[in-house]
């Protein structure tokens, strides 16, 4: 039906207005009972488990089973229906339910539903697009201060400051997005365990860090007919978008995650992935600017370079922004997270 309405009995499901209405007049339930029943009505006369109940509707927030029960009873209650002589919702012993009224139409419900996913993933994705941004202004203050602090004659030292500011933002929000587009493309066709989320992570973290040393290498070929040689890539991007995926995990297994913890937790897991990538003969963001530094002994990059900080300061660095990276993307996905339940 063009109007996206499912009828049954006496009741209308408007799953694009979100309501359930009984002879005209809508009813108050609230907007993940909506789901359950939009779910329940799209699979008519099929199962519906209770794994399937947790993805589509709780989207892999951890519930009990009285949780379910009694999202059931209240739908059962708005339907008058009856659970030991249903005429809506039949329960499977052990198994889940079945909705098994007559209805005219569930193409429309199943739209609306995946609409309602995608709508969701779309905060998400961007809120940690965001979190990437944010790590990489305050990676980029941190080394804009200590580039511009070098007394080396040339560019000045808000000029060195804004251009690291601003390569660090860029590629930290192309970091941030390729990530998080990836984690909830994990969630949507692999579901929410804990390997396809972080495979998700890895995955779109390799893609973007692939992509952004292809880009750099043949933007300096290009301009300067100079390689900037092995920079930070898609084996550095895998191992911080994995480290970023299980703190989603994580995080998103909680009933009410807490900004703080999960951001804390998810930073340890960043910097352990950092650390990693460095010791692994991989390079992140400060390796990179030390490359630069190599290549143009006049710069101020000296800082970076073996001579400047060597191979501690090296894993100090990676730990940072491993740490910035995930702390920021996980913490900017929970605030999201909430501010979705909230409202649902």
């Amino acid at each position: 039906m063009q109007s996206g309405r499912i009828r049954f009995d006496r009741f209308e499901l408007d799953v694009e207005d979100r309501r359930l209405l009984r002879d005209g007049a809508p009813l108050d339930l609230n907007s993940r009972y909506l789901d359950a029943l939009a779910l329940l009505v799209r699979e008519n006369g099929r199962l519906v488990s209770k794994d399937r109940f947790l993805d589509d509707v709780w989207r892999g927030v951890p519930v009990t089973d009285e949780a379910l029960t009694q999202c059931i009873r209240t739908l059962r209650r708005h339907l008058d229906d009856d659970a030991a002589n249903p005429r809506f919702i039949e329960t499977v012993p052990k198994h889940g339910y079945r909705f098994i009224a007559p209805i005219d139409d569930v193409a429309v419900a199943a739209d609306k539903v995946d609409n309602g996913f995608w709508a969701e993933a779309g905060a998400l994705a961007g809120a940690g697009t965001v979190g990437g941004g944010i790590a990489g202004l305050l990676g980029g203050l941190i080394y804009g201060f200590a580039a511009a602090s070098q007394p080396i004659a040339g560019t000045g030292a808000i000029s060195i400051m804004l251009v690291l500011l601003c390569l660090c933002i860029l590629v930290a929000l192309m970091g941030g997005a390729g990530v998080s587009c990836g984690i909830v493309v994990a969630r949507r066709y692999a579901g929410p365990t804990w390997y396809a989320i972080v495979a998700g992570g890895a995955l779109g973290g390799m893609a973007i860090g692939g992509l952004v040393k292809l880009l750099g290498v043949d933007a300096f070929n290009l301009l300067l007919g100079q390689s900037l040689g092995d920079i930070t890539g898609g084996p550095e991007g895998a191992i911080l978008g994995a480290s970023v995926g299980l703190g989603v995990w994580l995080a998103f297994r909680q009933a009410r995650p807490s900004l703080r913890r999960e951001s804390i937790l998810a930073g340890i897991l960043g910097a352990v992935a950092g650390v990693a990538a460095i010791a692994s003969g991989g390079r992140l963001m400060a390796g990179s600017l030390a490359l630069l530094g190599e290549n143009f002994p006049d710069s101020r990059l000296q800082l970076f370079s073996a001579s400047g900080f060597g191979p501690i300061g090296a894993l100090l660095t990676g730990a940072l922004e491993g740490g910035l990276f995930a702390a920021c993307l996980v913490g900017a996905m929970v605030v999201a997270r909430k501010s979705i339940d909230r409202r649902g």
